[in-house]
């Protein structure tokens, strides 16, 4: 599926293909601190099908326990957390599906990194809900 994204503020903008299947929540505490939220949804993509097509996003790398190394890529104007990937010659790209125009077309079909799940997330789906602020 061919998709398209874009910071909040629109200085970086992609295109990708994906496969909706590829779609999944991590539970795992850089997703939950990066994201700022409950969990972070991703979808994958190669590295040749992905493009830059506008701006260029600020990289930080981040360095796991196991000296992994994971460029995080972001929006250097408005901070919007856009894809993570190798540092070197990426093979594929981990796209943060809130940034994609097609987003409501994806379901999640894995959630990983379940160890580190907040406690309460599955109460959320009960909590009162209203349609704006």
């Amino acid at each position: 599926m061919r998709i398209d994204g874009t910071c909040h503020c629109g200085s970086v903008a992609f295109e990708a293909e994906v496969d909706p299947n590829t779609a999944r929540i991590c539970h795992c505490t850089d997703c939950q601190t990066m994201s700022g939220s409950l969990f972070r949804a991703n979808i994958m993509c190669s590295g040749e099908t992905f493009r830059l097509t506008r701006g260029s996003p600020k990289i930080y790398v981040k360095v796991a326990a196991s000296g992994n190394q994971r460029a995080q890529a972001f929006c250097p104007e408005c901070g919007t957390g856009m894809y993570a990937t190798s540092p070197t010659n990426p093979a594929s790209y981990s796209l943060r599906v809130g940034v994609i125009a097609q987003r409501a077309a994806f379901r999640p079909t894995q959630q990983i990194w379940c160890d580190s799940e907040l406690p309460w997330t599955a109460e959320v789906a009960g909590l009162e809900r209203r349609r704006g602020q």
